[in-house]
């Protein structure tokens, strides 16, 4: 075949190779039905384009963003509360209009909630996407949070809680130089020394009483949130041994203290009426007068203090007199009942008037120097049945006992935190004779 292909002339030769040429490249084109196959989509994508999933896809999409749009996009804005701010002025700056202010403050009990504004606490208000209000969250201590919320009725408010954690937590000190560095040394906040000088106030008298060695044991509350201590709460329980006198007072559930039997710690009657630095003058039948020279009885008791010292009620009563003397100064007289009187001299202001009901502690004045003196101080009298007592001696009113029912779930819960402070305080005290 290829000695006959030779034969030929050459013009045959080059047509029969281009010919050649041509069939082979026509044997390698596809066919009609390969190219259709190829346009058209294979059997399963077909199904997907134009038979029922596809818009079930498309359905379930449209689902989805519905639900994304049916809730409102917010954000946030925390708004410092700096010293001297108002709820006004938090308003006018941040942007927020006075009207929803107004609305707020018309919800009930939540202007007095606000009102508690303190330098360093943080508001968080939630704008919508169209900057309207949504809602502003408010902390009011370490567990409560107040918030206020845009409704379609209009602006509602609750506080949300959250559960602390309450441990019970122990200290004990012995006074060496004064009591209240001896109760900071033990791991007690002010709150607490203050709590507990007050719960045996009516028993001590921490300004002149207190001495070396002097101690005490305490039980009190501490609270956690996530493992991390937020506050130390009330105390529980505590004894105080003063001058070789031990006091005991127990928490009970109305929240106020007694002793393990029942007894009302607090008396009918303050030993001092005063915060004062110092007794300027005794009580004294036959003292020499500073001014006058000459002895006369001094009746009473003069605490020395700055102009202006709260002066309270030692007990509660009726105002018996109010009034100014040449002699006295600015005065007030109580009356407590049939048996009881009490009267504070030199005041410098007189804050309750004649015939005015007084509760005990009860702010009556203020420290002073007017009248016949030689400089500012409280001058106290405590009168039984008419005749004047020593104010710092005088046996005062038996307090009140829990009633008998209420003894009987007061009582095991006494013994049983007693026993856990003389336990602890035990075991303090070995310890503290180790390490001597």
């Amino acid at each position: 075949m290829i000695r006959r292909f030779k034969q030929f002339p050459r013009p045959h030769k080059v047509a029969i190779s281009v010919l050649s040429v041509m069939v082979a490249l026509l044997s390698l084109a596809p066919s009609e039905s390969a190219i259709a196959g190829r346009a058209l989509p294979a059997p399963e994508l077909v199904s997907q384009t134009l038979g029922e999933r596809q818009p079930l896809a498309l359905a379930i999409n449209i689902e989805e963003s519905a639900e994304v749009d049916s809730q409102p996009l917010t954000r946030e804005r925390i708004i410092q509360v700096r010293s001297g701010d108002t709820l006004s002025a938090i308003f006018a700056r941040s942007g927020l209009p006075s009207t929803l202010l107004h609305d707020i403050n018309q919800l009930k009990g939540v202007s007095d909630e606000l009102a508690k504004l303190q330098p360093g606490k943080q508001l968080t208000v939630t704008l919508d996407e169209d900057n309207a209000f949504n809602s502003l969250h408010f902390p009011l201590d370490n567990s409560r949070t107040l918030l206020i919320s845009q409704t379609a009725s209009g602006l509602s408010s609750k506080i949300e809680s959250e559960e602390l954690e309450l441990r019970t937590e122990f200290a004990q000190a012995t006074v060496s130089s004064n009591f209240w560095n001896a109760a900071a040394s033990a791991g007690l906040t002010p709150n607490q020394i203050m709590s507990l000088a007050g719960m045996f106030a009516w028993d001590v008298d921490f300004a002149l009483d207190i001495r070396a060695n002097d101690s005490f044991t305490v039980l009190y509350e501490q609270h956690f949130k996530d493992g991390i201590l937020v506050n130390s709460g009330n105390i529980l329980a505590a004894a105080f041994t003063n001058q070789g006198k031990t006091y005991q007072a127990i928490r009970h559930k109305d929240g106020n203290y007694y002793s393990p039997q029942g007894r009302y710690m607090r008396k009918s009657f303050l030993r001092a009426p005063v915060n004062f630095s110092h007794i300027s003058s005794n009580f004294n039948p036959r003292r020499l007068h500073p001014v006058t020279g000459q002895v006369k009885a001094h009746r009473g008791i003069d605490y020395a203090a700055r102009t202006g010292t709260p002066v309270v009620a030692a007990g509660g009563g009726v105002v018996l007199e109010s009034g100014f003397s040449p002699f006295n100064g600015n005065y007030v007289v109580i009356r407590h009942d049939g048996t009881y009187i009490t009267k504070y001299l030199h005041l410098h202001k007189r804050m309750v008037n004649r015939g005015e009901k007084v509760k005990q502690e009860q702010q009556i004045g203020t420290v002073g120097a007017t009248g016949r003196v030689t400089g500012p101080h409280l001058h106290y009298e405590f009168l039984v049945n008419g005749v004047h007592k020593d104010p710092k001696t005088v046996d005062m009113p038996q307090a009140a006992v829990l009633s008998q029912s209420e003894l009987a779930s007061f009582t095991p819960h006494a013994n049983r935190l007693m026993a856990q402070l003389t336990k602890v305080s035990d075991i303090m005290l070995a310890s503290n004779n180790r390490e001597e």
